[in-house]
């Protein structure tokens, strides 16, 4: 009869035990998935962070973009405004030039080909 106690003592041990496991299987469960949800909103906060200074940089990135572009139209304009007006000035000189310059490259040009 005590072993009919014992047996039936160990039994009721394990199935409390058992549903003690299953309850701190739940609890967790239930704090993974809101160490999860924390997470989650964490790297959503980091990621909007990021991709708020990232539009910061592009931003920064056009206007500079922009400034160098304006710049450089600006002296290719004066350069070709200076060309013109010295060929203006001396039409057969230029003409020369033009023409040596343009010998000189055929020439070069030519001499590779073989």
């Amino acid at each position: 009869m005590a072993t009919t106690k014992a047996r039936e003592d160990i039994k009721n041990d394990l199935k409390t035990l058992k549903e003690d496991l299953k309850v701190g299987a739940r609890e967790e469960a239930a704090a993974i998935k809101g160490r999860a949800s924390q997470a989650r909103a964490q790297a959503e906060l980091k990621a909007d962070e990021l991709r708020e200074r990232a539009r910061g940089y592009y931003a920064d990135a056009r206007v500079r973009g922009q400034a160098y572009y304006d710049d450089a139209h600006e002296r290719f304009e004066e350069a070709q405004r200076y060309i013109t007006e010295r060929v203006q000035e001396r039409p057969v000189q230029s003409t020369a030039i033009a023409l040596g310059v343009g010998l000189v490259l055929g020439v070069l040009l030519a001499g590779r080909r073989r």
